[in-house]
């Protein structure tokens, strides 16, 4: 049987090639979950619910402010 440039089999590259396969099939999943993990907006609401919480309220403070100083402007 004959060798390759680097001294490696063709049934050796066959294996080889095979095994980079299997592991780049194992990262693809993992980086499928951890994608599906990221980009699940309940998930995520669940996870950070009290920055949600903190960020409505202040969100809903400056809309009252805002409203109330255009109710002021408007009774001049």
């Amino acid at each position: 049987m004959s060798t390759g440039a680097h001294g490696r089999t063709p049934a050796e590259i066959r294996r080889d090639i095979d095994r980079k396969r299997l592991e780049l099939g194992g990262s693809v999943e993992a980086l499928r979950h951890r994608v599906n993990e990221l980009t699940d907006w309940r998930r995520q609401a669940e996870e950070h619910k009290q920055q949600l919480i903190v960020g409505a309220a202040a969100v809903g403070f400056l809309v009252g402010v805002r409203a109330m100083m255009r109710r002021r402007k408007r009774n001049r």
